[in-house]
This record gives C-alpha cells, structure tokens and sequence, in this order.
C-alpha cells in the first residue's frame, strides 16, 4: 500500500478522472457563471460586456439587501432547529433504555425522503389562513389568533424556514446519531463511575467528540439556508412582494422570468462568494484539532 502512494503516476490514474469530471459539471460553470456576470445577457445573444454596473445595480437594489436578509434568517433558523433538536433527539435515541427508540429513528427520518413538492403542499393546507389546521386549531381553543402566515410579510420567510427545517431535521440528526455511536462506550462507562449523571457526560463527553460532525451538520444548515429556494418557490412565489426572496430566488427570477441573465449571474456570483466565506469560516472556527479516540 505505501508502494501504491508513493507512486504519483498511480494516483494521478485514480484522480484525473475525478478531477476532469468535477471541472466539467462543477467548476467551468462556476466559472461561466462569474464570466458572464460583467455582460447584459439574454441567454440567447453573445452578450455585451458592462463591466462591474450588474454588481453596482446589485449593491443599490432593495431586493438583493432584503435576498441577503432571508437568506441569513433560513440559515440561522436551520442551524438552530436542526442542530439543536436533532441533537436532543439524538441523544434520546442513543440512550438503550429509551422504549421504541428504532421507530423514532424512522418517524424523524421520514419527511427527508418525501417529495419536497408534497411537504410544501401539506404545509400549505396546514398554513391556510381560511381553512387551515393551525388557525382550526386556535378557533376551537377560543383563541383570537387567527394569522395570515404565508400572506403576512414579516412573519413569510419564519414559516418557510419552519418547512425546509421540519423536512431536512431526519439528516441532521442521522448524522449527529452516527456520530455518538461511533464514541467508545468505555468514555460513558467511565463518567458513569466517577458519578456523573447523563446530561453531564453528554455535555463533557458526546458534543466535544462531535466537534467533526458538527462542523460538517453547520455546513450543510447555513449553506443550505443561504441556498435556499423551493420552499418560496412553491409556497410563496417569492411573496407577498419580494419579501420572501433569497439570492438563489432572485438569482431565477432575474433570469427566467425578467431574461436579465446577466444580472442573475451576478446574484449567483455573490451566493457562491457568500456559501464559500461561510465554509471556510466554519472550517477554521469548528473542530481545529482532529480528535482521536
């Protein structure tokens, strides 16, 4: 094996078709895409170059402040409901003497592979401001808090972070269960010795050890919350107004719907700016020392 490694000519056989493969369908468009984002382009025509005014006009845009905005709500909101709740949920369902523990794992892991279009749709029904389960619910408890959730402004892009974050939750706590099982027990069974109880062996044992899967679980709910896309679409529109907007929304209407490709690219350039910093700041900030065990 260490012949094999030491044989640069070996591993450029094995990388090189992963590498041209990734550099066709991810970093050439990548590239394109930031090309693209110094012309006025219909998709269509050669295109005409205008330098930086599609990021100047992206700077002076509400639209694109009000993008940025939501996209940091769905990304916190995520990280918050995801990591945090799938957390508890995964210690509830490491822990042996939790009865039915298998067919939780089941249940939380069952809206991540529904079709997203179906969890919007139930969603909508349960949102409806008119016959709607939640406002059904309050009616019947007597309550005067009949909302208009996916009409009102301000309270849109909460409800939509609310669907995305109830949906993905089952991966989330799947790796973070994945996690836990892959600690010794012998760490538990010594705490357990020394007196601790388990939410202390939790807190001084499982979430340091972690720290890896942690850093990967950030990742995925802040990117994805910045990324974030079908939910507005289906829900929303994007409404009321542009209030429910998020870069990679914007990014589709200035293109498909306002055929200003160009301008979209520039949106899109901005996401990938955005997701990379994010990245790269999670990665130097979590989980610096590797731990072995």
């Amino acid at each position: 094996m260490e012949r094999f490694f030491s044989n640069k000519k070996a591993i450029a056989i094995f990388v090189l078709p992963t590498l041209i493969l990734f550099t066709i369908i991810v970093f050439y468009p990548l590239i394109q895409i930031f090309i693209k984002s110094f012309y006025s382009w219909n998709g269509l025509s050669k295109g005409t170059f205008i330098g930086f005014k599609n990021y100047l006009r992206l700077f002076e845009d509400t639209t694109f402040k009000i993008s940025i905005k939501n996209g940091l709500i769905f990304a916190l909101f995520l990280t918050i409901y995801q990591i945090g709740l799938g957390t508890v949920l995964a210690f509830a369902a490491s822990n042996v003497k939790t009865k039915g523990r298998n067919f939780f794992r089941i249940v939380y892991f069952l809206p991540v592979v529904l079709s997203v279009t179906v969890v919007c749709q139930l969603w909508l029904s349960v949102f409806n401001s008119e016959y709607g389960l939640l406002n059904k619910i309050f009616q019947i408890m007597g309550m005067d808090f009949m909302q208009d959730w996916l009409s009102d402004r301000n309270k849109a892009i909460y409800v939509l972070a609310f669907v995305n974050a109830w949906q993905y939750l089952g991966y989330q706590f799947a790796l973070i269960l994945a996690g836990i099982k892959s600690i010794p027990n012998h760490y538990y069974e010594a705490a357990q010795i020394d007196g601790a109880s388990p939410l202390k062996a939790h807190l001084k044992i499982t979430i340091p050890m972690l720290s890896e899967t942690y850093r990967f679980c950030l990742v995925l709910a802040i990117t994805g919350g910045l990324n974030a896309f079908t939910q507005m679409f289906i829900m929303t529109g994007g409404g009321p107004g542009t209030s429910s907007y998020t870069l990679t929304y914007m990014m589709y209407s200035s293109s498909f719907r306002a055929g200003e490709y160009g301008y979209g690219m520039a949106a899109a350039s901005f996401l990938v700016l955005e997701c990379l910093i994010a990245t790269i700041v999670i990665n130097r900030l979590v989980a610096r020392e590797r731990i072995v065990y």
